[in-house]
């Protein structure tokens, strides 16, 4: 009968029950309001990312606008200028060349469309200066029509730019 005079520490009022049922709720809004605020954040980096890379850049932007004073093209010629890295043709029409493309009869075109349909102003021809056919850069003032030539294939283009005879669509 040998007793010991160690006393178990009583840690009652440390280990003392808390039976309230909010104690943690707020701990667990604030963790969830938390999380979902990075949540978004993230989400909003990533779709503004996203969307950025799909804007044109600034090379692209800068290249988007030619400016060309049409005073310095003589009547009946051509220029070709770059916009956005493609040809663009520019072309003085004199009043015969007008009368000529009005008069095409529409039956003898493979997409018909009338002059008017396709200028402004009919002294100014402005047309994108790519072959229907195969992307080729057509030559000015040749052709059996008078108007363009595409040397790859042989395809022929009106003073209106419409394809008249070759294997262009």
């Amino acid at each position: 009968a040998n007793k010991s005079t160690y006393r178990t520490p009583n840690f009652d009022d440390v280990l003392k029950e808390n039976n309230d049922p909010d104690k943690g709720r707020s701990y667990a809004y604030f963790m969830v309001g938390a999380m979902g605020l990075l949540s978004s954040a993230g989400a909003k980096s990533t779709v503004e990312t996203f969307i950025s890379s799909m804007t044109a850049t600034a090379d692209v932007l800068a290249m988007a606008k030619v400016e060309v004073n049409l005073a310095a093209i003589p009547l009946g010629k051509n220029v070709v200028v770059k916009w956005q890295g493609k040809p663009v043709f520019i072309r003085h029409r004199t009043p015969h060349e007008i009368q000529e493309a009005n008069s095409v009869e529409m039956s003898a075109l493979k997409d018909p469309q009338t002059d008017a349909d396709r200028v402004k102003d009919p002294q100014w021809l402005i047309m994108l200066g790519i072959c229907t056919h195969l992307g080729c850069v057509p030559i000015g003032e040749a052709g059996d029509f008078g108007g363009w030539f595409c040397p790859c294939h042989g395809s022929h283009y009106d003073i209106s730019g419409r394809i008249r005879k070759g294997p262009a669509p």
